[in-house]
Order: C-alpha cells, then sequence, then structure tokens
C-alpha cells in the first residue's frame, strides 16, 4: 500500500510520541507528508461569569494554542530535517471527532497514533482515544502501544 499523507495525532506526552519513529521511517519510504495534529481543549467557560473571568479563559486558550503550535513546530523541524514535508493542525472539540473530521479533511492514507495501554477500569474511566479512532475511522490505522512514563532513573 501507497501513503501519501499519514496523520499523526499527539498529545503532548512522551507516550503519543512513540509513534513518530515508525511515522518517520514510513514517511520516508512512501514519500509521505506528515499531518501533525493537536487537540487543544479551551478552558470551561461560564454562563454570566463576570467580564474579567472571561478575559483570564480567553488568555489561557490563546496561551494553550501557541504553546501547541510550538510544540508541533518542533516536531514539523524534526521531520523537515528528515526531508520530509510535514504541517501541522490545532483543532479544538472532541478529540476523536476532531481526528476523523481532519483525516477526511486532508484525505489521510494513514492515521498513525500511539495507544496509552490503559486496561480494564482506567480505560473505562478515561476512555480511549485510539479506541474511539478504530471504531469510527474509514481508513487504515497504525496503532502501537506505548509504555507508561516513568522517570528516567
Amino acid at each position: 500500500m501507497l501513503y501519501n499523507t499519514i496523520l499523526v495525532p499527539l498529545d503532548g506526552s512522551r507516550r503519543a510520541e512513540a509513534i513518530l519513529p515508525h511515522v518517520e521511517k514510513l514517511a520516508q519510504e512512501h514519500g509521505a507528508k506528515v499531518v501533525l495534529m493537536q487537540v487543544v481543549e479551551p478552558g470551561p467557560l461560564l454562563y454570566g461569569a463576570a467580564e474579567g473571568y472571561v478575559e483570564i479563559v480567553l488568555s489561557e486558550a490563546r496561551h494553550r494554542m501557541e504553546k501547541a503550535k510550538s510544540y508541533l513546530g518542533e516536531h514539523q523541524d524534526r521531520f523537515a530535517a528528515l526531508g520530509v514535508t510535514a504541517e501541522i493542525r490545532l483543532e479544538d472539540g472532541p478529540i476523536v471527532e476532531a481526528i476523523i473530521r481532519v483525516a477526511e479533511a486532508v484525505k489521510a492514507d494513514l492515521i498513525a497514533i500511539a495507544s496509552h495501554g490503559r486496561t480494564g477500569l482506567a480505560r473505562a474511566f478515561y476512555g480511549s482515544v485510539a479506541a474511539g479512532v478504530l471504531q469510527r475511522a474509514d481508513r487504515p490505522l497504525l496503532i502501537i502501544r506505548a509504555e507508561d512514563e516513568r522517570p528516567a532513573a
């Protein structure tokens, strides 16, 4: 199978970044473009909140967007150094829906994602982005199970 566009959802964690070496290799082998995305969730807005509170929430949202843009930009530069074209997308809304929406918009041939590997009660409580994408996606997926983040010894 030939991949032209690979969508890579990231959340800023090392576990999510575990997919990157696989994507680097696939992108180089197939001459594929990589689309790096992150869903930035807005803070809570309260109905009837004071104007000052709304400004604080909006300021925090802008800060999260800039931080996400910088984070994805660093990975974009890493792909560029490997000769791989990469673009970045910042999205909002429910995570699984955002991933599916972007996959359709960029005509991704592959969605590459790391699963955090939660099982049992933890999975039921936190949900699973990878499982949600697996259930909803209409295109090939590459899902790897990432190890737990543990502090370096």
